[in-house]
């Protein structure tokens, strides 16, 4: 049995949220709080298997409810937000850099058309992400792997690399955000990024991203051009491909693997637009989206790089394609960016 405490400030969504989490036979709701002061207490107390946390809470909000707790009683946390307010999804996303695990949508009501699918995606996650093992947050990583003197895959010398593709999910926008600030502002790749993320939150995650990077950051349109030192995420609902002309093509077929857009959609397209021209990054996230994609994209001749485990939130689509043998190296993710930089020089 999976032990939930919730924290949220208004009764009406407490409510709503304790009644989706216990029509789960295996989730039971064991706490409640109405602020973040009472759910930092609640934590300790209680010591939960996961907690969901709202953002927008009196006293104590749940940013720094959350960086308390990560502090003081460590668990899996979910931020359940609104995607149609600017300032929640920019301190939900805060929220992830402090520990928290993912974001989801606040639940409409029963009456919602999409309610079902909501109340589906909440208990599916909850079990998920409550087998995740998490941390103190003052505790030290493991420390980067000493490369000084260490020999590193190199590209051939008449090879230059045309575009970075990135594939991430749990975990992925803190990590996206520490990956893009390793970037100069004359960075000359596009960056494409499929980041898996709950639906009508990609909009909010770009301008996230985009006041923390030296680069720009923006959703890609259908048919845009991609120019280099930007990075374009991929929108709600559609698959993201490259063409050969280098512009963007969305696809709105079948889910691959449950996800649209995915990672191996991505892959797969930049492998058959620019072969041994494309640099591939797999980071942090559960399951194994991306890797049948690398496998194609590596054997038109990219390059693959990966997160490593210490420095992953979840250590699932990395480790697959390192286990498939689709990796030329594997990096602690504040190492990544400098290497990407020294292939593309």
């Amino acid at each position: 049995m999976i032990r939930v405490l919730v924290v949220e400030d208004s009764p009406t969504v407490r409510q709503l949220l304790v009644a989706m989490l216990e029509s789960d036979p295996e989730i039971t709701v064991i706490g409640q709080a109405a602020d973040g002061r009472d759910g930092v207490r609640q934590a300790q107390q209680l010591e939960p298997d996961l907690i969901t946390m709202d953002v927008h809470m009196p006293g104590l909000d749940g940013l720094a409810a959350t960086k308390e707790i990560m502090t003081l009683s460590p668990a899996p946390i979910i931020i359940v937000s609104s995607a149609a307010n600017t300032s929640a999804v920019a301190l939900s996303l805060d929220a992830t850099q402090a520990g928290a695990l993912m974001v989801l949508p606040k639940p409409e009501g029963p009456l919602d058309p999409e309610f079902e699918a909501q109340r589906a995606q909440l208990t599916a996650m909850v079990k998920a992400m409550a087998q995740v093992k998490v941390v103190r947050r003052w505790a030290p990583r493991r420390p980067a792997v000493d490369r000084q003197g260490a020999i590193l895959p190199s590209l051939p010398a008449n090879l230059r690399i045309r575009l970075l593709a990135i594939g991430c999910s749990t975990g992925g926008p803190a990590a996206l955000r520490t990956l893009l600030d390793g970037f100069p502002p004359n960075f000359p790749l596009p960056i494409v990024v499929v980041q898996h993320m709950a639906r009508s939150f990609v909009a909010g995650l770009a301008t996230w991203l985009d006041g923390g990077s030296p680069l720009r950051v923006k959703v890609v349109e259908s048919r845009e051009p991609l120019r280099g030192g930007i990075v374009y995420l991929a929108p709600d609902d559609y698959h993201l491909g490259i063409g050969s002309d280098g512009r963007a093509v969305f696809s709105d077929g079948p889910p691959i693997g449950g996800f649209r857009p995915s990672v191996t959609h991505l892959f797969a397209s930049v492998a058959q637009s620019f072969g041994a021209a494309s640099l591939a990054v797999i980071m942090t996230g559960m399951g194994n989206d991306g890797v049948a994609g690398l496998a194609e994209l590596k054997a038109a001749g990219g390059y693959v790089l990966a997160q490593d485990e210490a420095t992953s939130v979840v250590y699932g689509m990395a480790q697959e394609a390192v286990r498939a043998g689709l990796t030329d190296l594997v990096l602690p993710l504040d190492a990544i960016a400098p290497r990407i930089v020294e292939l593309v020089r």
